[in-house]
């Protein structure tokens, strides 16, 4: 059965690149796998410091993750595979692409400047990927 993974980071455009996905899935009878990477803020300071709990950081990648797969109709769609893992987000998603049919991602994310075309992630992706790649552009 084919794969499709999908990047889902919170944002709206990671919600209408989630939708597209979900959609493609049903024509296709695949699997969508949505995929949410999370990272562990870079913490330098004294030697004594506590260790950081990534616990939060956890919990908050799942409820993204579950909100985001939980706003879009998923029916007809044979599973949605919900995962969360550390890491940088392209370099995860290009990994997770692999032996997939498509890896969808939005064309702006959560951070960096609003007027580009393209983020980070998508324009990695799309160099780096194993599979196609397909960039949904925000909803008009």
């Amino acid at each position: 059965m084919e794969r499709i993974v999908v990047g889902v980071d919170g944002s709206e455009a990671g919600r209408h690149a989630l939708q597209w996905a979900v959609d493609e899935a049903r024509r296709r009878n695949a699997v969508v796998e949505a995929v949410h990477v999370w990272h562990q803020p870079f913490v330098t300071g004294y030697a004594y410091m506590a260790e950081i709990d990534l616990g939060s950081f956890e919990d908050d990648a799942r409820r993204v993750l579950d909100t985001a797969v939980d706003s879009v109709d998923v029916s007809g769609v044979p599973a949605v595979e919900r995962k969360f893992m550390p890491g940088g987000a392209a370099a995860v998603l290009v990994d997770e692409a692999k032996g997939a049919a498509l890896l969808v991602v939005g064309s702006r994310g959560r951070g960096g400047f609003a007027g580009l075309l393209l983020g980070s992630v998508s324009q990695q992706v799309a160099h780096h990927a194993p599979c196609p790649v397909v960039i949904v552009p925000p909803a008009a």
